[in-house]
């Protein structure tokens, strides 16, 4: 009886250095599950803060692209006024340089007649200057 008291005590300082044990290591696995939870988190932190960061860049991209998109439709719009206006300027410019063109035919037209007018009168002072001297030469003769 007193062996087995003995056995028994063994077997239970056995199993109580055995919980000691469990409990020590039980103790530490919390530790390191609880440092790992903090660095999980920690981790989890740092990319919720990156996705964070990209959604609002991606944001800000998208208000840039639809501010240059709105920007360039605007420019399109801008240059359809003005090919439009320039259409417009260029059958101008062809209609007044067909106006030009007949204004010139017309010039040198008038320009041919006022020399042949001033030939034939040239001619005609030319006749009666002659004339002129004859009847100079004559009334000095016959003074």
């Amino acid at each position: 009886v007193a062996m087995e008291t003995v056995s028994l005590e063994h077997q239970i300082q056995s199993v109580q250095r055995h919980i000691a044990f469990l409990k020590k290591e039980q103790k530490e696995l919390l530790h390191d599950l609880h440092l790992e939870i903090l660095r999980l988190q920690k981790h989890c932190s740092e990319l919720t803060h990156d996705l964070e960061m990209k959604e609002l860049e991606a944001r800000q991209q998208d208000v840039l692209d639809r501010e240059l998109e709105e920007k360039c439709r605007a420019m399109e719009a801008q240059l359809q006024e003005k090919e439009k206006d320039n259409l417009e300027l260029r059958k101008e410019l062809q209609h007044k340089e067909t106006l030009v063109a007949a204004l010139r035919s017309s010039l040198r037209s008038k320009e041919r007649r006022f020399l042949e007018e001033l030939k034939r009168r040239s001619h005609r002072v030319t006749i009666l200057d002659t004339e002129l001297q004859k009847q100079t030469e004559a009334a000095a003769y016959l003074s």
